[in-house]
């Protein structure tokens, strides 16, 4: 049995991370995040193109028809980058969400997605982890409350609001009685908000007004593997930063690469991170392969990412020294990426509770 990638995937990352290199630089991923809402619609077109933005969607609504890995393989060249680009609410929760949605659903939001004409937001948070007296409350059909940390928020034209376990509603930007409050987090390259709902009465319920058994479990699985790709690629950038700089930075008129404090930092984060890389991928196969693994699987991915990341990205940060902890410093961006994506959809401590729940422990 080959565990590899299959070319198609290899090709599908290859030209990625090629377009994004050329066409995203850590100077453009400045210009964007600098942006009201870090967003550039020339490159999520340009994502479009290339199959990204549809890579989940069905190739009967447009899209490729492809499975989570190679979506994880997506997030993980975006990381890469750093790109500023609402993929994982709009390109994985999105069509995870519609799969369970009506036929006129899907019909009318998943080519929408797959050819990003639109931008969708994500307010699951008060499912994983509910802080005071938050969390979005249906009576009556409409809906009150407050949802934290809306995931690609900047520019999103609707959001999917996550009322429990079972109903999304879906729920446009300018409904009446809902207020988008901008949220400032340590990562500029994507915009997360706060939403006040005030009797909203949403567009529609995702599958119908009684909602689909267990549909937010599946979303919230599917995007917390997302992020721990993203976390994959962006550890995979500050490595790659790291030991460059190591083999240029002079120190005692030597390269500092030469020191052997130093081979064994780099060496230390390459070791922590290839293991990771197959259980994120592992994570990503068993969401579409095997359902009985895949939220557990997803739990153990986003919290093992969470903190290997973190660890990662701070050691990167010590070999350039003191110059790796100013803002200016381009490797910050990635530094700051893994920040947002530790605590995002639960962080490593909450992700692990409801893992040992899961298990009965």
């Amino acid at each position: 049995m080959d565990f590899a990638l299959s070319d198609e995937q290899k090709l599908l990352e290859q030209s990625l991370r090629r377009y994004l290199a050329e066409s995203v630089p850590a100077t453009r991923v400045r210009e964007i995040m600098a942006t009201e809402t870090a967003h550039d619609a020339k490159l999520w077109r340009d994502l479009a193109e290339l199959g990204a933005a549809g890579v989940l969607v069905p190739e009967v609504h447009g899209g490729s028809g492809l499975a989570l890995l190679d979506a994880a393989l997506v997030q993980q060249s975006l990381g890469h980058a750093a790109a500023p680009a609402p993929f994982l609410a709009t390109s994985v929760l999105g069509p995870i969400a519609f799969a369970a949605g009506t036929p006129a659903q899907q019909a009318e939001w998943l080519p929408r997605i797959a050819a990003a004409q639109t931008v969708l937001g994500a307010a699951f948070t008060e499912l994983v982890h509910r802080r005071d007296a938050a969390g979005v409350r249906e009576s009556n059909g409409r809906l009150d409350g407050t949802a934290l940390f809306v995931i690609d928020a900047g520019a999103a034209a609707a959001f999917l609001v996550a009322v429990d376990r079972a109903r999304i509603a879906l729920v446009a930007r300018d409904a009446a009685g809902l207020t988008a409050t901008p949220l400032a987090t340590i990562d500029a390259t994507r915009r997360v908000a706060e939403l006040r709902f005030e009797s909203v009465a949403p567009a529609e319920w995702i599958g119908g007004a009684a909602g689909v058994p267990e549909l937010a479990a599946r979303v919230l699985a599917a995007g917390r593997v997302a992020l721990a790709a993203d976390v994959l690629g962006a550890c995979e950038r500050a490595i790659e930063m790291a030991v460059a700089y190591a083999k240029q930075r002079v120190q005692f008129g030597r390269p500092i690469a030469t020191f052997q404090a130093v081979k064994h930092l780099c060496a230390e984060m390459i070791a922590e991170l290839e293991p990771a890389r197959s259980l994120v991928w592992y994570a990503a196969h068993a969401f579409d392969h095997r359902p009985e693994e895949a939220v557990a699987m997803s739990l153990h991915a986003k919290a093992h990412l969470a903190e290997i990341g973190t660890q990662i990205v701070r050691t990167a940060t010590e070999v350039h020294g003191g110059i790796g902890f100013t803002s200016e410093h381009d490797l910050h961006l990635w530094f700051k990426r893994v920040g947002l994506d530790r605590q995002l959809l639960g962080g490593p401590e909450v992700v692990r509770a409801e893992g040992a729940a899961l298990h009965g422990w």
